[in-house]
């Protein structure tokens, strides 16, 4: 083996001989202080010194040839090898010791290539297969899998985008050498075999380099990804091709199947070089590749950059002449009428006797004004405890704290075992809501040590929640096709709305714009109602109902059977309303404007069961942009996290389990963590950075179905829940606890609620 030195041009370069007889090497790679080498030769890996012929140590435990190697920069003598025995092992080379090493990762195909990502301290490697799987390399994750990556269909559903964008484009508009579109039609597009023969960092922000940043608020790392037919540059937060280049498209290039390639990593004057040897000949290429170009060309529909009339949640204009928002705001604009409401006409107080001599028996007299004293003896503990509930209310949440992982507590919420569909905080976080399957919704305080107010009328499952913003009123659907409306100081309903408006069961109903409006979902589209509460009572008609509202538009889902979530802010003024139907697509409304602004095809494998918005909270303040920020979630196909301004999936967020149910997603105030349910018994913390999961809370003993976060401060409520063996999605046997999680930081206390199916308990 000889090491070699890079000289001027025109001299000969010369080696120096630091190891002969070592057999078939099949990879070679310098330490960080290019003080040692690893050499994979056999079932073996060689640390030989650079300096002279010394073995330093000799690393045996393959069982079959070791096909990469790399050294770990941020550990001190830490080397991961991969193998064609299909396992990956981490090594103490210093010692010679074996630190890890993996099951079997693949089925039948060998680990060829590796590569350590540093700034997410993440372990990438790729088989024969076409398949990429992502380690975490963090010491507390025990290198557990972030996530598998299939190439060969993420390159065909790829190529099916970009066919399909060229084609609304047109042809004319797609010339680009290094992207033809009549070479990615699905048919026949994607190869048997893909086998990674290559993984190396990629400089992708040289394509943004003179524009606005798209991805500033998330830190991404960008790969090459070298096949045996073409180049792929993976996004490494979301999981997706950025671009993909064929060899089939050069048409100078002799070669079509590539043994081996390498790559630049740096960029020289935006382009980068690739060397390929052919699989069949004695040949080898270089490819200059303009990764702007390539980038720009493959995505030039859907990867908007500095589009000015991209979509934003918080309102940036006034309301049009024509809007449908318009027609709610002239009526609760109107100053209140001087008439009580409910009476018809009023009798002004008379004398009794109506003689100009004779006074009143006193119905006459002046009400008085005084109606009691207020108690000014109040002890020192009570008066200190007031003004402590008072001060606490008024800090804000904490912007740089840690997400919520001790245990609380965990109450009964029934009696008999009973699910909880939906739970919610109020906007000041002192109280939080839950729908019950038995017909019920439940007000507890926010430390669930009481329960405030009972809610019962419906005919069937609480299915929706949702608090106004005034912390009055309490909107709540049902499966028996009705929508309530109630007020938290009163068990009657102020507003019902009967079956007779609606076909189908509403499925979410929450208050909007500031509580004008009340948005549900029914079917294959969503409803604006605008509604006036009253909740005067008259003894001679207490049945009827003196709260009103009025449809103000239906808006269809376009191409879906049913909604199966629905989202929009109601803490400020937002034209912004979010769909996910039936059909895996998400679209988004401009209620402003009345109409469908944009949608997004195949958000997730499966239909999404929740959209939740990065809304923060009164306690605290987040940037603007941040605010565009949204995730969605399916069953089996984790979470991903969406920019309104771009339309795209910025981050994917895998680790949780959710196959059997569909578990519940909840952001904090902070805009910093992300809380999901699963179906192993856990609930997991997300930091909004890392695709990887933070914390991993236990303490559950079936599966994990919602979680929220407190408003006000760092605590979280899940839900657990439990089912029979004889009825998969939930019978009689099911039963539902509450549990509180709280983190205490210098004084303040907070908490996150999260339910099971386990008990009715929180």
């Amino acid at each position: 083996m000889h090491l070699e030195h890079s000289h001027c041009s025109g001299f000969t370069p010369h080696g120096i001989v630091i190891r002969t007889l070592l057999g078939m090497v099949l990879h070679v790679r310098f330490s960080p202080d290019d003080q040692q080498v690893a050499v994979c030769a056999g079932n073996r890996i060689y640390m030989l010194s650079a300096k002279n012929e010394t073995i330093l140590a000799k690393l045996d435990g393959h069982l079959a040839p070791v096909t990469a190697a790399e050294f770990c920069t941020w550990e001190k003598s830490m080397l991961i090898s991969v193998s064609e025995d299909r396992t990956f092992k981490v090594w103490d080379y210093s010692t010679g010791q074996l630190i890890y090493q993996s099951g079997i990762i693949t089925a039948a195909f060998p680990l060829l290539s590796l590569l350590i990502d540093e700034e997410n301290k993440q372990l990438v490697t790729g088989c024969a297969e076409g398949q990429l799987w992502i380690f975490s390399l963090i010491s507390d994750h025990n290198y557990r899998c972030v996530t598998h990556i299939n190439l060969k269909k993420e390159q065909e559903k790829f190529c099916n985008k970009v066919w399909k964008s060229g084609k609304e484009i047109g042809e004319g508009q797609n010339d680009s050498k290094v992207c033809k579109t009549d070479n990615m039609r699905p048919e026949g597009s994607v190869e048997t075999s893909l086998p990674v023969l290559l993984i190396e960092h990629c400089d992708f922000s040289v394509c943004f380099r003179n524009e606005e940043k798209m991805y500033s608020a998330l830190n991404t790392s960008y790969f090459w990804i070298g096949t045996s037919t073409g180049l792929l540059i993976i996004n490494l937060a979301n999981f997706e091709l950025e671009a993909f280049l064929s060899y089939k498209d050069y048409s100078d290039l002799s070669i079509r199947f590539a043994r081996s390639c390498a790559l630049t990593k740096k960029t020289v004057n935006g382009k980068v070089l690739c060397l390929i040897t052919s699989m069949f000949e004695d040949m080898i290429a270089v490819l200059e590749v303009n990764l702007a170009t390539l980038v720009r060309t493959q995505n030039n529909v859907f990867l908007p950059c500095g589009n000015e009339s991209s979509l934003s949640v918080i309102a940036r204009c006034s309301l049009l002449t024509n809007s449908p928002l318009l027609k709610g705001l002239k009526k609760n604009r109107k100053e209140p009428s001087s008439k009580t409401f409910g009476v018809k006409s009023t009798v002004k107080d008379k004398p009794l006797v109506f003689h100009n001599k004779i006074k009143s028996s006193g119905y006459t007299a002046a009400p008085r004004k005084t109606m009691f004293s207020p108690n000014t003896n109040l002890n020192k503990k009570e008066v200190s405890k007031w003004k402590t509930s008072c001060k606490c209310k008024s800090k804000e949440y904490p912007l740089d704290g840690d997400p919520p992982i001790k245990y609380e507590k965990q109450i009964s919420v029934t009696c008999k075992p009973t699910p909880i569909f939906c739970i919610q905080y109020s906007g000041d976080g002192e109280m939080l809501a839950c729908g019950l399957a038995d017909k019920t919704v439940l007000i507890f305080n926010s430390n669930l040590t009481d329960t405030y107010n009972v809610f019962s009328g419906h005919d069937g499952a609480v299915n929706s929640v949702g608090w106004s913003h005034n912390k009055k009123w309490l909107v709540s659907a049902s499966e028996d096709r009705t929508l309530r409306v109630w007020s938290v100081c009163n068990k009657e309903p102020a507003l019902i709305m009967g079956k007779e408006n609606f076909d189908k069961t509403v499925r979410f109903a929450q208050f909007y714009f500031l509580d004008t409006f009340i948005l549900l979902c029914c079917g294959a589209e969503f409803h604006l109602l605008n509604f006036h509460l009253d909740t005067t009572k008259d003894d001679l008609k207490r049945y009827k109902q003196k709260s009103v509202f009025k449809l103000v538009q239906k808006f269809p889902m376009a191409s879906t059977v049913e909604i199966t979530s629905l989202s929009a802010v109601n803490d400020f003024y937002s034209y912004i309303v979010l769909t996910a139907g039936s059909n895996r697509a998400l679209e988004v409304f401009d209620l402003n404007a009345g109409c469908s602004t944009a949608v997004i095809p195949e958000v997730h494998t499966r239909s999404v069961h929740q959209i939740y918005q990065n809304k923060g909270s009164s306690f605290s303040t987040q940037q603007p942009e941040a605010y565009n920020l949204f995730m969605t979630t399916a069953a089996g196909d984790g979470i991903k996290l969406w920019d309104l301004r771009t339309l795209r999936c910025e981050r994917r967020f895998e680790g949780h389990s959710s196959r059997c149910y569909p578990c519940g997603i909840a952001v904090s105030p902070c805009g910093r963590f992300i809380a999901s349910g699963s179906d192993d018994k856990y609930a997991y913390i997300y930091e909004m950075r890392s695709s990887t999961f933070l914390h991993k809370l236990g303490r559950h003993t079936e599966s994990v179905i919602n979680v929220t976060f407190s408003p006000s401060s760092p605590q979280w409520l899940h839900l657990e829940r439990e089912d029979g063996q004889d009825d998969l999605l939930g019978s009689c046997k099911t039963s539902v606890c509450l549990k509180l999680f709280c983190f205490k930081l210098k004084a303040k206390q907070g908490f996150c609620i999260i339910s099971c199916n386990n008990e009715s308990s929180v």
